[in-house]
């Protein structure tokens, strides 16, 4: 479980691509201490740690998450954004995030607001439904709130502080992002769902 807080940018070191892939990440923590087995939010995606070094850690990408998130295009070099898991007692500054990826996100606009960045994102129609004013969304992980929403599209507002601290800010026309819908409204889907079913 995670918050949606950003706490590092890590880079991806090497990848194997055999069968599902095997992904070295370079942290700027005592990567040593981080325990094997541990949950880490990779740009959105809950990953395990299978291996680490002082500065390292080694994740195992399988073929389900390839095929539904951003990984698939990652290199040597690309920027991750990264936060360990929940503690008891941590604060929780952003939202809750599973770190469960429900689709691709396409950035469609992107505009100077002041001292932000104003972001219009296409999404899945099929998830559409599920992003609402005011409600709270995971970008690459990052924990935001929809300032608004159309057919098939929603705007958020990036602060220049988590633009110049997390990969949003290497964003670009086109570019794709792994998005998480918000856990309330996905259990709130499956209730009315179940309901529908049972009348």
């Amino acid at each position: 479980m995670f918050t949606g807080i950003v706490t590092a940018i890590g880079a991806v070191m090497s990848i194997e691509r055999k069968g599902d892939w095997r992904v070295v990440i370079a942290a700027p923590w005592a990567c040593d201490e981080i325990d094997l087995g541990a949950s880490i939010c990779c740009s959105g995606v809950c990953l395990t740690v299978t291996d680490r070094s002082s500065d390292s850690f080694e994740v195992d990408v399988s073929e389900e998450t390839l095929s539904k998130t951003t990984l698939q295009t990652w290199q040597e070099g690309t920027a991750v954004n990264l936060e360990r898991s929940l503690r008891m007692g941590d604060e929780m500054g952003g939202h809750i995030v599973s770190g469960h990826v429900d689709g691709v996100a396409v950035i469609e606009n992107i505009s100077a607001v002041s001292d932000s960045h104003r972001l219009e994102i296409s999404l899945p129609p099929l998830l559409a439904g599920f992003v609402a004013k005011k409600g709270s969304v995971a970008l690459n992980g990052v924990s935001l709130t929809v300032n608004s929403v159309g057919e098939n599209m929603f705007c958020v507002n990036i602060i220049e502080h988590t633009w110049k601290n997390t990969n949003l800010g290497e964003s670009a026309l086109g570019s794709c992002l792994n998005l998480e819908i918000d856990m309330l409204a996905r259990y709130v889907s499956r209730l009315m769902q179940v309901a529908g079913e049972i009348r």
